[in-house]
């Protein structure tokens, strides 16, 4: 399919409360497929339509690279334990900080063929759930980062420090 132009921190789709997607039409099936080629693309886990400019509650997420799961109106039903760890975003390219999330989350949400699924996560899966969802209503990673945001190049430096 195509890859599509990541939106960056500061563009106004980024920040705005996406739309719930009512059916699944052949133009919606071909975003979801460009999501998960840009995702790859960039090396991310988890892509949310906003960061590709497109203000619909649609979500794929990838944690292991062989899981590739589209999520459509996508909600956490339940959440609970605590993880606290480095993350990042495709639309914050270089950089990451500390974010706590839940650690378990279950989720609702629509397939492809608009039929209603459940998806339980844990760890990456749950923590890469949170944060797709919270782009839909125009949070971002940076609004929750304990302390400061750091440069990649210096994460990989304090590393190897260690």
């Amino acid at each position: 399919m195509a890859i599509r132009q990541v939106r960056t921190l500061g563009e106004e789709v980024l920040r705005a409360t996406a739309k719930e997607v009512t059916e699944v039409t052949p133009r919606i099936r071909e975003l979801i497929q460009d999501m998960f080629d840009t995702m790859y693309d960039s090396n991310g886990v988890g892509l949310a339509a906003p960061q590709v400019g497109i203000r619909k509650r649609i979500v794929v997420i990838d944690v292991t690279g062989e899981d590739p799961i589209a999520l459509i109106n996508p909600k956490i039903l339940t959440s609970d334990g605590e993880q606290t760890g480095y993350e990042g975003c495709l639309s914050v390219p270089g950089k990451s900080g500390i974010v706590t999330r839940a650690n378990h989350v279950v989720v609702e949400a629509y397939n492809q063929d608009m039929e209603k699924i459940t998806v339980e996560g844990e760890e990456l899966m749950a923590r890469a759930l949170q944060h797709e969802i919270d782009h839909l209503d125009g949070i971002m990673y940076v609004d929750k980062v304990e302390g400061k945001l750091y440069d990649n190049e210096e994460l990989a430096e304090m590393a190897e420090e260690e």
